[in-house]
């Protein structure tokens, strides 16, 4: 699936922030810088909206991604060598919970940006998959 116009607008923004600063900040620090450019960009975003978490309709608690923007994309954000599956694993889950179609993973720890666009498979099913749940 290609980037849409959304995706394509924070991934850029991400991109002038990783070339201003380059890597070896605290997560926060990119986390405000990515703030800036996304207020710049003119795209609507909230900093660490809380979302509730269930588990087969109960209650177990709340998460915080890093930016959810337009109330379309959940963002997630780390400074670290490298992208692990666990990081991947946390971002596309932070999609399903806060029920968004797309999400973005950003690394800004490696020396080139690291990004991941993630699919909510309630909205993008793998035709291919042997898990029921997620056709």
């Amino acid at each position: 699936m290609e980037k849409d116009d959304l995706t394509y607008k924070i991934i850029g923004c991400a991109i002038k922030v990783h070339n201003t600063m380059g890597p070896g900040f605290q997560e926060v620090i990119y986390q405000r810088c990515l703030a800036i450019e996304l207020g710049r960009a003119g795209l609507a975003f909230h900093r660490e909206q809380e979302q509730t978490v269930y588990y087969d309709g109960i209650e177990v608690g709340t998460r915080r991604a890093d930016f959810v923007v337009e109330e379309k994309v959940v963002v997630e954000l780390k400074a670290i060598v490298n992208l692990e599956d666990v990081n991947i694993a946390q971002a596309k889950n932070y999609t399903v919970a806060y029920d968004f179609s797309l999400g973005l993973l950003f690394n800004f720890g490696s020396q080139s940006l690291q990004y991941k666009l993630l699919f909510n498979p309630k909205y993008h099913p793998n035709p291919h998959s042997d898990n029921p749940k997620i056709r």
